[in-house]
């Protein structure tokens, strides 16, 4: 009876564990999504133009465009736990400092550090996961993480466009960053400290580092990735706006965009059970692709009346529900991309720095698309070829003994 109790408090544990890691990563990425809705807001304050607006939407990736492998590096040396925690806490200092800006320069330099904070947790996230996360429930967990960007986007969305009636953006973002303190004792307390290389393993961390870059499959999975978010940030990010230029408030423009952002998360943890059935990752990627590919045209492409707004809600709703399937799906891949003598934090961080490439240039290739064309309608170009590409580069991962064929194991 002892053993079973101590064998449930494990399990409890470790349940606890996971669970504290995604709603932690769901705080960390409601950062990147409290400035769409408060985006028009903000322009009109400070005064700058669309272009500029897809710089601050696009900029908080730019960390993780560049930083992904050095902080897996650092989570070598300090351990992923302690990573993790930085993350956060470079959050908060750049919420905090960022909610003082008089003007775009000191934003998008907050910003800069937010996705600091934002890319730690994200590169740490799996691996604690895996960590700790039950064999049986390991897909399931994976699912829930490749969810929390879509929960983060619907509470950001959301929650911004209703504060905002109250209160300032300023004061917004010194609350968030007050609510990202709050998880970071109980990391202290649930995750238990790990080893670390410490400076003396740096040669040979660097050395698991390389042997994981030089990996062709984990530039592929992050380019596939990297497809899907280039559209994905752009379309999402970009809503709150559209919005408005058609009449709507900004609390219901929030809304409708929370909404669809949220049905990303619901289609992550439907694709982690569909994993952990045994789903075949090559079919979810292509369908993925596809269903972005036609939505996306049905959405932009077609000029909807305002009395059927509520359709075109419906296309974006399945663009993200089922768009989601391809981060749940390379999510789970990433976790196993490591060559032999690798290092997984750095297939994840390496696979971060590919497709926050997306990230950051998808908003801004959409903005000067609708500079270039005078509307969002040309906005399928972009979408429809990316989903090409997608579709071409799974059917390459797919080729000989691919990750895409474990996923379920």
């Amino acid at each position: 009876m002892g053993v079973q109790s101590m064998e449930q408090q494990v399990e409890q544990r470790s349940n606890a564990a996971w669970i504290l890691v995604v709603a932690s990563g769901v705080v960390a990425a409601l950062h990147i999504w409290k400035l769409p809705s408060a985006l028009p807001v903000i322009q009109e304050q400070l005064g700058f133009s669309l272009l500029v607006s897809g710089v601050l939407l696009g900029v908080v990736q730019v960390a993780g465009m560049l930083g992904g492998l050095a902080f897996s590096l650092l989570a070598e040396i300090i351990s992923p736990r302690w990573t993790f925690i930085t993350g956060l806490l470079l959050i908060i200092a750049g919420s905090t400092i960022g909610s003082l800006s008089q003007d775009a320069s000191l934003l998008v330099a907050t910003r800069i550090v937010e996705g600091m904070g934002v890319v730690m947790a994200a590169v740490m996230g799996p691996g604690l996961i895996r960590s700790h996360a039950p064999l049986p429930r390991l897909n399931q967990a994976v699912g829930w993480w490749a969810g929390y960007m879509g929960l983060a986007t619907f509470i950001g969305l959301l929650a911004t466009a209703w504060t905002l009636q109250y209160f300032s953006w300023q004061s917004w973002w010194r609350f968030l960053a007050l609510l990202t303190v709050l998880p970071i004792p109980l990391l202290l307390k649930i995750i238990p400290p790990q080893a670390t290389a410490g400076t003396a393993g740096v040669k040979a961390a660097t050395r698991r580092i390389l042997a994981t870059a030089s990996s062709g499959r984990v530039w592929l999975s992050g380019l596939i990735f990297g497809c899907y978010t280039v559209q994905w940030m752009a379309v999402v990010g970009f809503l709150p706006s559209i919005y408005q230029e058609t009449g709507m408030s900004q609390l219901t423009g929030g809304f409708l965009s929370a909404v669809v952002g949220g049905l990303n998360a619901v289609g992550a943890i439907i694709t982690g059970l569909l994993l952990q059935r045994g789903a075949s990752g090559k079919a979810m990627l292509i369908a993925a692709f596809a269903i972005m590919i036609g939505t996306s045209i049905a959405t932009f492409a077609v000029d909807f009346p305002a009395d059927l707004i509520l359709l075109q809600v419906v296309f974006l709703g399945l663009f993200s529900l089922c768009g989601a399937m391809i981060p749940a799906t390379m999510t789970r891949v990433a976790v196993d991309l490591a060559p032999e003598g690798g290092s997984a934090p750095a297939a994840v961080g390496l696979m971060q720095q590919i497709f926050n490439v997306g990230n950051f240039t998808g908003p801004m290739i959409v903005a000067w698309l609708v500079v270039q064309t005078g509307g969002w309608n040309t906005t399928w170009w972009m979408t429809s070829f990316f989903g090409l590409v997608g579709i071409t580069l799974t059917l390459v991962l797919a080729r000989g003994d691919s990750p895409l064929k474990k996923i379920h194991s």
